[in-house]
C-alpha cells in the first residue's frame, strides 16, 4: 500500500541544498524509515543502491578497511555488480547502526564527495548509543516519527477529506458537517495510531471495522513484543526486564491522577528496590533514546527560555504513538470508539496532543506548573510563551488558564478540546478541535477589541461524541 509520508518534502528540501552533506534519517523502530527512504529515491534519482547491514552482513568488510569514498563507492558497485554514479545516484545505508564504521564513514562523504547523494537510517538508540563516534557536524539530521493524524488521513483514502483538513489555513470555524466527520477519524486514529504497519492493516480491512481493529490489535502486540526483545538485545536480560517494567508503568502512571490532567512522573516503587531518579535516569533515558517515550520537561515559570526553569528530575512521561498507548494499556477498543473510558480519556487526549506538538512544534514545549496551578503545554511562538490547555471533552473552563494569563499576559491562550474552532477576542482565547493540535497556532482574522462578540468567529459546537 503507497503511503505518503510528510517527511517526503523535507527529504526534497535536502536533496536541492546546494551543499548538503550525508543525511540521517533516525527514529523509532517500524515507524517507516526505510519505507520513506526507498519512495524518495524511487521519484527524485535515476538510480538507488540500497544495503540493509543488518540483512547484508558482507558489506560490512567494505568498511574494514580506510573509510575513502571513492573506493567504497567501487567495493560496493563491485559487490552488487552495478555501478553507482556518484553525481547522479541516490546511495542508502540501511540499519547502520549494525556497520558503526559505515556511520563514520559519513564524515569522510561529506569532506571529500559531497556531490554524492548518501542517506543513511538506522534506530535513535543504535546510532547514539554506538561504538563509533558521531561524525557531529558532519551530516544533516531529520527525525523520523509514527504519521500525524493528518498523514492518518492521507493514508486513510478519503481525498475530500484529507484536502479539507489541509486546506484550513484560518481560526474559523468549519462546518459542522466537516467537524464531525473528522472527530470520526479522530477516534479511529485514538485506535490505531501512526505506526505504518498497524495502519496499513486498519486501512485494508477499514470496511469491516471489528476485523481491522482486531487486526490493529494484533499487530500493535506483536510490535510491542519486538520492542522488548529489542531492548534484550541491546542491554542485556536482567536490564531489559527493568526496562520493559519501567515503559510498562508510563501508561499506568498517566492513570495514576484523577484531576484529568497527566500527572508527574513518580520514580518510587517503579522497579522493586530502586527508588529516585539518579537509580532510574539511565533506564529513562534508554526508553528516550530509542524513541519508545515522549519526555515533556515541567516548568515553573511561563517566561522564556524554558530550560531555566526546568528540574532534570521534573517531567511527564507519554507513550511514543497513541495506538501503542491503547494497547498498552489494554483498553477496550470499543471503549476508545465510544470516547466513554472514564478518567483515563483525559490523559489520552493529552498523549494525543504531546504527539503532534513534539512533531510540528520540534521539541519545543514544556508543562507548566506554579502552586497549584498546571497548564498541560507552554509553546514557544515567534519568542511568545503561549499555554495550551487540553480538554477531553467539549468544556473548555479552565481556571488555570485564566491564573497564567493573568500572570503573564500571553497575546492569547488556547484550548484542546471536542470544541470546532473558533475564538473568543474578549477572553483572549482560541479553540481548537483536538484533531488540529498539529495546525496551532493559525492565525487569527480579527483583532477589533471594540466589536461584540457576534462579530467573531466563536462556535459552540459540541464534541459530536459527548452531546
Amino acid at each position: 500500500m503507497a503511503m505518503k509520508r510528510l517527511i517526503h518534502s523535507d527529504l526534497d528540501a535536502w536533496r536541492k541544498k546546494e551543499f548538503r552533506k550525508p543525511l540521517l534519517l533516525q527514529g523509532a523502530r517500524q515507524v517507516g524509515k526505510t519505507y520513506s527512504l526507498l519512495e524518495f529515491g524511487k521519484a527524485c534519482f535515476p538510480k538507488v543502491h540500497y544495503i540493509n547491514f543488518e540483512e547484508q552482513g558482507q558489506f560490512t568488510s567494505v568498511f574494514a578497511d580506510d573509510l575513502r569514498p571513492d573506493r567504497i563507492i567501487q567495493d560496493i558497485a563491485l559487490l552488487r555488480n552495478i555501478p553507482i554514479d556518484h553525481k547522479t545516484d541516490l546511495l542508502i545505508f540501511d540499519e547502520i547502526q549494525q556497520c558503526p564504521r559505515a556511520l563514520t564513514s559519513l564524515k569522510y562523504f561529506a569532506e571529500r564527495m559531497p556531490e554524492m547523494a548518501v542517506c543513511a537510517a538506522g534506530s535513535l538508540l543504535g546510532v547514539h548509543l554506538g561504538e563509533s563516534p558521531f561524525p557531529v557536524g558532519k551530516v544533516a539530521e531529520l527525525r523520523m516519527n509514527p504519521l500525524t493524524f493528518e498523514e492518518f488521513l492521507m493514508a486513510g483514502g478519503n481525498t475530500m477529506l484529507y484536502e479539507a483538513f489541509a486546506a484550513v489555513r484560518e481560526l474559523v470555524p468549519l462546518s459542522a458537517v466537516l467537524h464531525a466527520k473528522l472527530w470520526e477519524e479522530f477516534k479511529l486514529y485514538l485506535v490505531t495510531g501512526g505506526l505504518p504497519e498497524v495502519v496499513a492493516a486498519f486501512v485494508r480491512n477499514r470496511n469491516d471495522l471489528f476485523a481491522a481493529f482486531q487486526e490493529v490489535r494484533t499487530v500493535q502486540t506483536r510490535l510491542v513484543s519486538d520492542y522488548v526483545a529489542d531492548m534484550a538485545k541491546h542491554c542485556g536480560k536482567q536490564n531489559a526486564m527493568h526496562l520493559e517494567r519501567l515503559w510498562l508503568n508510563v501508561p499506568a502512571q498517566l492513570g495514576r491522577d484523577q484531576s484529568g490532567s497527566s500527572p508527574k512522573f513518580v520514580f518510587k516503587e517503579v522497579l522493586p528496590g530502586i527508588k529516585g531518579y539518579e537509580r532510574l535516569s539511565g533506564a529513562i533515558d534508554w526508553l528516550e533514546a530509542a524513541g519508545l517515550v515522549l519526555r515533556v520537561p515541567i516548568a515553573n515559570s511561563g517566561l522564556l527560555p524554558f530550560t531555566a526553569y526546568e528540574k532534570e528530575n521534573f517531567f511527564k512521561l507519554f507513550v511514543f504513538d497513541v495506538g501503542i498507548l491503547g494497547a498498552l494499556s489494554r483498553l477496550p477498543v470499543k471503549s476508545i470508539l465510544d470516547y466513554d473510558y472514564g478518567t483515563y480519556k483525559g490523559f489520552y487526549a493529552e498523549n494525543f496532543a504531546a504527539q503532534e506538538l513534539t512533531i510540528s512544534r520540534r521539541n519545543n514545549i514544556a508543562c507548566w506548573r506554579e502552586g497549584q496551578s498546571e497548564v498541560e503545554f507552554l509553546c514557544e511562538v515567534d519568542g511568545v510563551v503561549i499555554p495550551l490547555e487540553v480538554k477531553s471533552g467539549w468544556v473548555t473552563q479552565a481556571k488555570s488558564l485564566k491564573v497564567f494569563a493573568d500572570k503573564y499576559r500571553p497575546p492569547f491562550s488556547a484550548v484542546l478540546s471536542g470544541r470546532n474552532l473558533g475564538s473568543d477576542p474578549h477572553l483572549g482565547k482560541h479553540y481548537y478541535p483536538l484533531y488540529m493540535a498539529s495546525k496551532f497556532p493559525l492565525p487569527c482574522l480579527r483583532q477589533n477589541p471594540t466589536a461584540t462578540p457576534n462579530e467573531y468567529p466563536i462556535s459552540n459546537t459540541e464534541c459530536p461524541i459527548t452531546k
